[in-house]
């Protein structure tokens, strides 16, 4: 315990940007650690700088969300600790001991370790660029910094569900977008489907996100927050531009849901092994006319329930002979990867409508964002 302390004691004293000297320091002296490394995940979630996420032993514990060992010559041992904040995935730190039976003692505490880094990592980023710059492997075009920075994270974890999402070409995207926010017993989420491209389509999101945030903290319900969204949109483009957004408002206690469908994202159910979509009243987008008025459906979902939310650059993505991908292809790839966890899922199932397109250039970004229901126990 001593030890945990004076590495948690040395973390949170250390300079933002000197995080990873700090621990490295710390290790060395309460661990007998040789070498320390982290290695932060790409905005694409394809590589933990500088080494591959599939085919390296750091890739296995940052995949598995566990501890990963590396029985070396001498004794000697490498873990690997995934790095994540409430299911967020940040990376991996790597640390050789010389002694095995010490690694194996003291995995644990060191896993727990590597959670109060990923903390400081994140309360961090608010001073520092260091930690957002080593997980570029290119440079982002200005729209895509825009929407990263718009984002509440990649997944989130809690009793009641499990979140992922991703968004691609992860470098250079234009104006889809995801947000979510829980309280003890709601979850909120929106799923948007941007307009335009560029610069223009970034701005237009962020209009909309913060008009929805801004109303969803006045505690306005999810209707009330598409009208005040809407109202600010139309200001702005006069309904030159406009937005789409599906917005769910979840009851943790019950699985049940109000449901705003403003536009074309889409949402598919893995129930029972079948995938199906789940079509809600269409409404106007954000900002097509002035003062729309927007009703929430009811919605319900089980324990064991994966929800799939799908924008238009998947579902409509082209192949070089000019053929959609489909309803068909997209369910099949749901299912296809119904034993990953939820994480893992986005970039799974990105990687179809990629091969599905071909060598061409993406002409839309796409987005996917699951969600595992598990509910809250009757008992709590």
């Amino acid at each position: 315990m001593k030890r945990f302390l004076a590495v948690e004691r040395a973390l949170r004293t250390a300079a933002p940007h000197e995080l990873l000297d700090a621990i490295r320091a710390v290790l060395i002296e309460q661990y007998g650690a040789e070498d320390v490394e982290l290695f932060m995940a790409d905005y694409s979630l394809t590589v933990l700088q500088p080494v591959s996420v599939h085919n390296s032993p750091a890739g296995r514990a940052f995949g598995s969300q566990q501890p990963y060992r590396e029985e070396g010559r001498n004794g000697r041992t490498r873990l690997h600790l995934p790095v994540s904040v409430r299911g967020d995935r940040l990376g991996v730190l790597s640390l050789t001991l010389s002694d095995g039976d010490a690694a194996h003692r003291w995995e644990s505490e060191l896993a727990d370790i590597a959670d109060v880094l990923g903390h400081e990592v994140v309360v961090a980023e608010r001073d520092t660029d260091v930690y957002l710059q080593a997980r570029r492997k290119d440079r982002l075009t200005l729209a895509a910094e825009m929407q990263w920075q718009l984002l509440p994270g990649r997944a989130c974890s809690r009793p009641e569900y499990d979140l992922g999402a991703q968004l691609e070409p992860a470098y250079a995207i234009f104006g889809d977008n995801f947000d979510w926010s829980a309280t003890a017993d709601h979850l909120m989420l929106y799923v948007t489907n941007g307009m335009g491209e560029g610069i223009e389509a970034s701005l237009l999101t962020n209009l909309a996100i913060n008009a929805l945030r801004n109303a969803r903290r006045a505690g306005l319900s999810i209707a009330d927050q598409a009208a005040l969204a809407d109202q600010a949109v139309y200001a702005h483009y006069r309904g030159h531009c406009y937005l789409s957004v599906l917005m769910f408002d979840f009851d943790l206690a019950t699985g049940r849901a109000s449901v705003v469908d403003a536009g074309s994202p889409q949402l598919l159910r893995l129930r029972g092994g079948t995938v199906e979509r789940v079509a809600f009243d269409a409404q106007l987008p954000l900002g097509m006319f002035e003062e729309t008025d927007y009703m929430a459906q009811d919605f319900h979902v089980e324990p064991g329930d994966r929800l799939v939310f799908v924008s238009d650059g998947v579902h409509a993505v082209a192949s070089p002979k000019g053929e959609p991908y489909g309803q068909a292809a997209l369910a099949r790839a749901i299912h296809s990867t119904r034993l990953l966890p939820a994480a893992e899922v986005p970039r799974a199932i990105l990687r179809e409508p990629t091969g599905h397109r071909g060598e061409a250039l993406p002409d839309d970004d796409a987005l996917i964002v699951c969600l595992d229901w598990r509910g809250r126990p009757e008992c709590e």
